[in-house]
């Protein structure tokens, strides 16, 4: 009998979620996403100081000597993440997601701006754009800026999404990938409602991914729904069938060393025949959806200053080491 792992592959799209290459070459997935949480973790892994160090000459090189150490970590901060998509491209036939500074999450100028500046990172290098995707927070700033790139042929990854609103508006904008938050979801309901556990089936992100798959699928959006952050087994064998799901290397090891069946929960042709309310979203329905979601409102904070948080200890890190490279 198959394991999960290859019975899953037959209808989703494994994605790794990890900026560990090591892993990577170890579960071979087609595409591969990345976070700063992710990124300022393997910057720390002795197995990837070269790439560090590497980064941070470059920049150096590329201000030259006169450059304080200060602007030197500042360039090799915005670099490195495409120092990491490099090489994990050298590995995956697919696409890389690479992520938007999250400060940058309520800035629509500032967002289009850095998504055009790392699109043209990877192109010096001689990667063409259809193998990026351009992670941004699903704000509704967020979503208006990967529009705008959208229609410039540059394809969006709208990452810290909770609530039915995020992912519409993302569909209407034309966005080429969401990804909804399936064990953060679990988390925040746990918290509020004092409950260990749930059965897979009842898991609020799993219900909250497959509401949001029907719904695409009902209308015929073509933008793809990539499930994220699992905590368990349960919510991954729940979502068979979702178009992509991007699974942690334990979660994706612990799929491989189980057998037994796995049926597909997400299906199009099921989704189509659903009685759904369509909804447009503009900014107003926006704003009132999401306060009315308590949920999607503390997690997409909760998120943005986590992942800011994150950029903040990498930049720290890259400062301590080039003063240690140029001591």
């Amino acid at each position: 009998m198959a394991n999960l792992l290859e019975q899953l592959s037959e209808v989703t799209v494994v994605v790794a979620d990890t900026g560990d290459i090591e892993a990577i070459e170890k579960f071979t997935p087609r595409d591969a996403t990345t976070n700063p949480s992710l990124i300022t973790a393997a910057a720390q892994m002795p197995q990837y100081q070269g790439i560090v160090d590497d980064t941070l000459k470059g920049a150096r090189e590329t201000l030259g000597a006169g450059a304080s150490a200060s602007e030197v970590a500042s360039l090799a901060f915005e670099r490195l993440a495409v120092s990491f998509g490099l090489k994990i491209l050298e590995i995956i036939p697919g696409r890389v997601s690479t992520e938007v500074d999250a400060r940058l999450s309520f800035d629509t100028e500032g967002t289009i701006a850095k998504g055009r500046e790392i699109i043209a990172q990877y192109e010096e290098k001689g990667i063409s754009k259809d193998r990026i995707l351009i992670k941004i927070a699903a704000t509704w700033e967020g979503i208006k800026a990967a529009e705008v790139l959208e229609k410039e042929g540059i394809h969006c990854n709208l990452t810290l999404l909770f609530g039915l609103h995020q992912a519409i508006a993302c569909a209407e904008a034309g966005i080429t990938l969401i990804s909804p938050f399936v064990g953060r979801i679990l988390d925040w309901y746990k918290k509020d409602t004092g409950r260990d556990s749930y059965e897979p089936a009842e898991d609020p992100g799993v219900v909250s991914v497959t509401t949001v798959y029907n719904y695409y699928k009902k209308f015929g959006y073509n933008t793809e729904v990539m499930g994220a952050s699992f905590r368990n087994l349960g919510e991954i064998t729940e979502l068979a069938g979702s178009d992509l799901l991007t699974i942690s290397p334990a979660l994706l090891a612990e799929l491989k060393e189980t057998e037994g069946d796995l049926p597909r929960k997400l299906d199009p042709e099921i989704a189509a025949q659903q009685d759904i309310e369509k909804i447009s979203v503009d900014k107003d329905t926006f704003d009132k959806m999401h306060a009315e979601n308590r949920m999607a409102t503390e997690k997409l904070s909760e998120g943005i200053d986590g992942f800011s948080k994150a950029l903040e200890t990498l930049e720290q890190l890259l400062a301590d080491r080039l003063a240690t490279l140029e001591a």
